[in-house]
């Protein structure tokens, strides 16, 4: 699930942390760095929960309406298809989501504000009145239901950006609010893989999770990275700072300078990356994390520094 873009952006904030921090080690920024790939994980498992959560707020619902029926005395007729939904009750039962729940420890009781305003969106949908029209309701019918909400609705629910923030502290979580988009994308693609299925099946046999790591490498990527800009972190800044005449050093973001120093540890250290691959990636970084303009100057130093390694024969990769 983690590819090598998110690896890149972990070892980025991990080394953003590490330098602003006076007694941070080395191996305290090692640990911070592989914590940050399990918080991103854990978010995949949080997302799934959200099912459960929408389903347990429904019958919360479901049974205050019968409550004000009896008391008042009103014929109500409840349609329990949605608190049924068999695509919601195989994200519930299973193994690996629960195991990895249970780990992680998650809840999403800091989160109800999200779940009750996506329920009552919900209930304003063409899709959700065409599912409780049908008079057969399908396992298809079920998850193409769930699909909807996480495709359609959670992405622009005003309340899961607040939500996932006040989680990441309840939690001890961090990167939830940013990784949003791109963690629930996976957790979309791994939903087009349910199936119906008979009661013998094990659901984590059939239908396995996301592994952390798109490829196992990106682990051992990740860690040599941060090894190598924080060995070489004084040669790096060296190297940028001979390239800042013209600007004023001291109001350099800070970010900016770690994005850099990044870029040229994956450059200079890893021989079998393409050079264009590094620096759109870098570019690409900038855009998300750090200012407006910094992309465009990140790409005139390093490529000043890159200009200047040809020249002396450091730089093994070709260059403009």
């Amino acid at each position: 699930m983690i590819n090598r873009t998110m690896v890149r952006t972990r070892v980025i904030q991990t080394l953003f942390a590490y330098y602003q921090a006076e007694d941070s080690t080395p191996a305290q920024a090692r640990k911070a760095l592989l914590r940050s790939f399990t918080d991103t994980y854990a978010l995949y498992i949080q997302l799934f929960g959200f099912a459960g959560e929408l389903i347990r707020y429904a019958e919360q619902q479901m049974e205050e309406s019968e409550a004000r029926a009896r008391a008042t005395h009103t014929h109500f007729v409840p349609d329990r298809r949605f608190i049924n939904n068999r695509l919601a009750d195989d994200l519930f039962h299973h193994h690996e989501l629960r195991h990895f729940t249970e780990e992680y420890q998650l809840s999403w009781d800091a989160g109800m504000n999200a779940v009750s305003s996506v329920y009552k969106e919900m209930l304003t949908t063409p899709f959700w009145k065409n599912y409780m029209q049908l008079e057969t309701v399908t396992y298809d019918d079920d998850k193409h239901l769930f699909r909807r909400i996480y495709q359609d609705l959670l992405p622009r629910n005003e309340e899961i950006i607040p939500a996932l923030e006040e989680m990441e502290v309840v939690l001890d979580r961090n990167h939830w609010a940013t990784d949003f988009d791109v963690v629930l994308s996976y957790v979309i693609k791994t939903l087009k893989r349910f199936k119906e299925h008979t009661s013998s099946d094990s659901l984590s046999d059939q239908v396995p999770l996301l592994p952390m790591f798109d490829k196992e490498e990106e682990l051992a990527f990740g860690q040599d990275l941060l090894q190598a800009a924080i060995d070489h972190h004084d040669t790096y800044m060296e190297m940028i700072n001979r390239h800042l005449k013209n600007w004023d050093a001291d109001r350099v973001a800070y970010m900016d300078r770690i994005i850099m120093m990044t870029a040229l540890a994956e450059i200079l250290s890893f021989p079998e990356i393409a050079l264009e691959v590094s620096l759109n990636e870098y570019i690409e970084i900038a855009k998300q994390y750090s200012s407006d303009k910094s992309h465009t100057f990140i790409n005139g130093i390093l490529d000043q520094v890159l200009k200047e390694e040809k020249d002396n024969y450091a730089l093994f990769k070709s260059y403009k």
